[in-house]
């Protein structure tokens, strides 16, 4: 697992958002359990609302960020 995937599993379980939001592309795919969402906004916002996620099942990574996550 990268090491960009550690750092936004980190500062998930911190509520950290400051430190998230440069982790995760501005178009940023994210998908969990029942919840399907795009762009970074949208899903900094679903996860203040939402317990922390696990790790990722599949990620993709573009310019160092995450750009698509599935739970």
């Amino acid at each position: 697992m990268d090491q960009v995937v550690h750092d936004v599993l980190d500062a998930l379980e911190r509520q950290d958002w400051a430190a998230l939001r440069p982790l995760l592309h501005p178009y940023l795919h994210w998908s969990d359990a029942a919840t399907r969402l795009r762009g970074r906004t949208n899903v900094l916002e679903h996860l203040a609302e939402s317990p922390p996620p696990g790790p990722p099942r599949v990620y993709e990574l573009r310019d160092g960020q995450i750009y698509r996550w599935s739970s």
